[in-house]
């Protein structure tokens, strides 16, 4: 009996060992044309071995692609999370602790030292939530299954290009399943847009620099149309009637609160283009620098 069921077991084993071999060979092929396209793109070929000498898909980065919660928060809801009163004081806290540093990129840019702290904030939490993801696997996880192939075969190859150029080592380089990376979660082609190099040192790290953090959220907002000087909209009083350029939000639907936004309320939609998440970084900004 025992016999038997150990070539019982055998037997049903094959198929699935075949599967897998199967699915191996594909994907190895996968990466051979995805080599030859990042070699085209200028990524050499010391990044390519390592990244490649052990790849595999990650299943959870699948399972929360395909299984997004829908939320469906209230704009109440929503502002009691991210804009807490925790959230708040802590960023009270760090601009003090770092005013220095933040206007060394706030000067230049016209970005307020507020404006930057509450991105911070908001994207990882003053630094402390970056995500848990080796990146490159993970996009590459998505991008050999299909989802969104395109747009995240694109994201992988950018993020073999910033391990190429020496700004973070391949297994530093962590973010989300998606592969929003450091302080800022920028996805890598943002990264390659946007990031600066706050300290000199020829690196651009937004995982563990805060200099470079601060220095690529300012280059950010500046390079897509920051109005220095002009505030990013403010509450409206009942019946107020919206200025030349402005643009009337009402989050709540027409009986609940209603703000006068400006252009760089619009500059901040460019970073996510979301209303909930443009007031929440303006409301944030306005009770850090009320203190």
């Amino acid at each position: 009996m025992i016999m038997r069921r150990r070539v019982v077991l055998a037997a049903a084993l094959v198929p699935a060992l075949a599967r897998a071999q199967s699915a191996d060979a594909k994907f190895s092929g996968w990466l051979a044309g995805l080599r030859a396209e990042a070699l085209r793109a200028g990524v050499d070929q010391g990044t390519l071995d390592s990244a490649f000498a052990s790849i595999e898909p990650i299943p959870r980065v699948l399972e929360l692609a395909h299984n997004q919660p829908e939320f469906k928060m209230t704009f109440d809801e929503y502002m009691a999370v991210v804009v807490s009163p925790e959230r708040v004081a802590r960023g009270r806290a760090l601009i003090k602790e770092n005013r220095g540093l933040l206007s060394r990129f706030s000067g230049p840019s016209g970005v307020p030292d507020s404006i930057l702290t509450a991105l911070w904030g908001i994207e990882s939490n003053y630094g402390t939530r970056l995500g848990d993801f080796e990146v490159v696997p993970a996009l590459a996880t998505l991008a050999y299954n299909g989802f969104r192939a395109k747009f995240f075969r694109e994201q992988l190859i950018a993020a073999l290009k910033i391990v190429s150029q020496g700004h973070i080592g391949l297994h530093a380089m962590k973010g989300s399943w998606a592969g929003a990376m450091g302080q800022c979660q920028f996805i890598p082609t943002s990264f390659l847009a946007y990031a600066a190099d706050g300290d000199g040192d020829g690196r651009k790290d937004i995982w563990t620099n805060k200099a470079d953090v601060f220095a690529s959220i300012a280059n950010y907002l500046q390079r897509v149309g920051w109005r220095p000087g002009e505030p990013w909209g403010e509450e409206m009083t009942a019946g107020a009637p919206a200025r030349k350029g402005e643009r009337i939000v009402r989050p709540a639907g027409s009986k609940g609160p209603a703000y006068r936004t400006t252009e760089n309320f619009r500059v901040i939609l460019r970073w996510n283009q979301s209303d909930f998440f443009g007031l929440a970084v303006g409301i944030l900004s306005d009770r850090i620098a009320a203190a």
